[in-house]
């Protein structure tokens, strides 16, 4: 049987599509090659925006058009969060949410032989445990992301996640462990720890996130650990100087910001404020010689002024942000915001967020450049660019060069020689 496999979102929810395509195969469910005829379809959904819920419909509703007869699968957040709305979607024929992943495929196999259409979307349970999953490989790329934490209490005015991830729970440390060995044998030499609440990890196991990235450090064939998101209030000085003394470890922090207005952050039921996440930064520079400050910036949140915004703008110019993911606010229904008075018209948040990725672009090109000139070592991903082979440095800064040679999944050094708008060029050092 061929598949087709999407997936909308989040580094979890692409780890999981990953889990899935093991699992599947196990099974003799292979993912479909371009022109093979498909039997079954897989949208694994985020539901992080209204955008991303309509995406996920318009997704469905072409994939059923174009595979008339294929089974469709509509699995993920969209369905746990709102599961009356993604059920009422007559072109899936099973509905899963985010629980249970393991059960998928006998669902699968459950529907092929009854043709009933199958809703199954489970609730979380308070103390629910981490679901066991492992992967061995990672879509065909040089870094592979593993899936050690899920769920989240943070509970931000805005935010619909945690009705659709559940309760805190985190993948036991030897359970990550042996991942890592399995995917250092297969060739991978940079991970990428990911979760949903990711400086939560180990809560429920009475440890925390510093103690698995020395774990993880620990893994023989693995070069390089980096973490993905990070809620700022929950990065202490002492993990700082834990982390700077882990050769392994990757300098990038991606500090979920998304204002730097205060009154806003307020009202976002955020738990810091621009004092804090400024002092964190500080802390980080301090501790590491040639780190990267990345983000996510909301606009348009309920009663945000334009000196409110004029605020967020300016402290993300202050920070020198390295990149900056901007993003609008939907409404979610569900959430507090949603029913917040002084909603900020469609066209200001899009005019906002114009003015927000100008502001970004520019301290992403002033952090390019001031790589320039640095030697570091650059771990090859893409097999070719229009500038050349590129590949990333501790730092995430991307860097092309012109070879000959078949650089991809090497670590080699690098000169960085120039900075483009997005990327800078480099020569090898021999």
């Amino acid at each position: 049987m061929k598949a087709i496999f999407v997936t909308l979102g989040c580094k979890v929810n692409q780890y999981e599509t990953q889990l899935l395509q093991e699992r599947f195969a196990q099974a003799g469910i292979e993912p479909a090659k371009e022109g093979e005829s498909v039997q079954l379809c897989v949208i694994n959904s985020c539901t992080v925006t209204a955008s991303g819920d309509k995406k996920t419909r318009q997704l469905l509703r072409r994939l059923k058009r174009q595979n008339p007869d294929a089974a469709m699968v509509l699995t993920g957040c969209y369905p746990q969060a709102f599961p009356q709305e993604a059920a009422a979607l007559q072109e899936a024929d099973i509905v899963t949410g985010s629980t249970n992943r393991g059960g998928l495929l006998d669902l699968i196999q459950a529907y092929f032989q009854s043709r009933q259409r199958i809703v199954q979307i489970l609730p979380h349970q308070k103390k629910e445990a981490f679901e066991k999953m492992s992967v061995t490989r990672f879509m065909e790329r040089t870094r592979a992301f593993v899936k050690i934490q899920d769920g989240c209490d943070r509970y931000c005015s805005y935010c619909i996640i945690p009705y659709a991830r559940g309760p805190l729970r985190s993948k036991p440390v030897e359970d990550m462990t042996a991942e890592l060995e399995q995917l250092a044998a297969h060739g991978y030499q940079e991970i990428v720890l990911v979760g949903i609440n990711l400086l939560c990890y180990g809560k429920d196991l009475g440890i925390r996130l510093i103690d698995v990235v020395e774990a993880a450090c620990r893994v023989e064939g693995i070069s390089r650990i980096r973490l993905s998101s990070l809620e700022p209030e929950l990065l202490s000085l002492e993990d700082l100087k834990r982390l700077a003394a882990l050769p392994k470890f990757c300098p990038q922090f991606h500090l979920s910001l998304q204002s730097g207005c205060d009154r806003t952050l307020r009202a976002m039921n955020r738990h810091y404020d621009s004092g804090e996440y400024r002092r964190l930064v500080e802390d980080i520079r301090r501790a590491f010689p040639n780190p990267s400050i990345t983000t996510d910036i909301m606009v348009g949140f309920p009663g945000e002024t334009e000196a409110d915004f004029q605020a967020s703008v300016s402290f993300a110019q202050e920070i020198g942000l390295a990149k900056a993911h901007v993003f609008i606010y939907s409404p979610r229904p569900g959430t507090r915001a949603a029913e917040m008075g002084d909603q900020v018209p469609q066209a200001e948040k899009k005019a906002r967020s114009l003015r927000m990725i100008e502001a970004t672009d520019q301290t992403r090109r002033a952090f390019l450049g001031s790589q320039v000139g640095r030697e570091e070592l650059v771990l090859f991903e893409t097999a070719q660019t229009p500038y050349g082979v590129q590949g990333y440095t501790p730092n995430y800064t991307p860097v092309c060069v012109q070879s000959e040679k078949a650089l991809c999944g090497q670590l080699r050094r690098v000169r960085i020689t120039a900075a483009l708008n997005d990327c800078c060029l480099g020569e090898l050092v021999e």
